[in-house]
């Protein structure tokens, strides 16, 4: 008989003697990400799924406040289907009309499933889920509401034509582009997130992170950056435009030589878009790469209406794609 366990602020720890179908979520995560419930499904003493819930500082969607239902796992779709319809329940008695996920609170964090899956291995950072996941929340009563793309460019001496005419403008205009300092890491982190703050705000199911939490998101990836893969155009000292991308390094924990670089974020200023900006950060970007030695550039993870999947189309071409869902509760 399947048993819901409710944890976090004022609940209990996990049961006695409870041992893992899936894996529990790390306490410091659940404390850091707050949700306002997380809840596991315990069957013969095993943890077969797991979920939270988010009611505060939630996304918009067609004008109503949305709950976020996110941490998920599950060892099977009868164990994943009632906790996620333990989840949304407990949404519906708090008033949201519509869910969300999954996604971990915010699009900050991880959120989406792979849908279609292709046949390169997941790429660093990326987030991965069994093939079935989506069936699970499909069976649930969740619909896709975007859909989100990761593409490959495996020949790096392509150029855009576009981008030489659009980098003259650019030196016209006083822009200059320069690779990250890392000896003032946290300084220029700080600039990529004021400039991510307004580059996003109208990013479909966007809300605000603050500063503090943007730091510590990032302070981890320092190890792994390349500062040639980490690109900054500025003008008289104000940051209008940033790619920010890493080394596969999932590709040396399988044994293999790291040939891959994954462009992981591209942001433009405001008011600058149009003039070419992202397109030269992402072509810089993929020459920086070939001049370190990498053959391939995944373009990570972009929303289907986004400009970047325009630039990216240029180049690549579709490796993976993934939805995230919602769910409609009846007053």
């Amino acid at each position: 008989m399947d048993r819901i366990v409710e944890l976090g602020p004022g609940k209990n720890g996990w049961p006695d003697g409870i041992n893992p179908a899936v894996s529990p979520l790390d306490p410091a995560t659940l404390r850091r990400h707050g949700p306002t419930a997380h809840y596991a499904v315990i069957r013969d003493n095993q943890l077969v799924a797991r979920c939270s819930i988010w009611t505060k500082a939630t996304p918009r969607y067609l004008d109503r406040a949305a709950g976020v239902l996110g941490h998920y796992a599950a060892a099977d779709a009868a164990a994943g289907g009632a906790v996620l319809d333990h989840a949304c329940r407990q949404l519906g008695l708090r008033g949201f009309r519509c869910v969300v996920g999954p996604m971990d609170g915010n699009t900050w964090r991880r959120y989406r499933l792979v849908t279609q899956r292709g046949s390169e291995p997941p790429f660093f950072l990326e987030p991965d889920n069994p093939d079935d996941w989506p069936g699970h929340f499909q069976a649930a009563g969740f619909a896709p509401i975007s859909h989100y793309f990761s593409a490959l460019n495996d020949d790096l001496s392509a150029v855009d034509p576009r981008v030489p005419g659009a980098l003259a403008r650019l030196n016209d205009a006083g822009i200059r582009i320069r690779p990250i300092d890392l000896v003032r890491y946290e300084e220029e982190l700080s600039a990529v997130h004021e400039l991510s703050i307004a580059a996003f705000a109208d990013n479909f199911l966007y809300t605000p992170i603050a500063r503090e939490e943007f730091l510590a998101m990032y302070a981890p990836l320092k190890g792994y950056i390349r500062r040639e893969l980490v690109l900054l155009a500025e003008k008289e000292g104000q940051l209008v435009g940033f790619m920010f991308g890493l080394p596969d390094v999932t590709q040396a924990e399988r044994g293999a030589p790291i040939d891959t670089a994954v462009a992981k974020t591209l942001a433009v200023r405001p008011g600058r878009t149009g003039a070419g900006l992202g397109s030269v950060l992402l072509d810089q970007f993929q020459q920086s790469a070939r001049q370190l030695g990498y053959r391939r550039v995944i373009h990570a993870l972009m929303h289907e209406s986004n400009r970047s999947m325009k630039i990216s189309g240029r180049t690549g071409h579709c490796m993976r794609q993934y939805a995230l869902y919602v769910k409609e509760i009846a007053a």
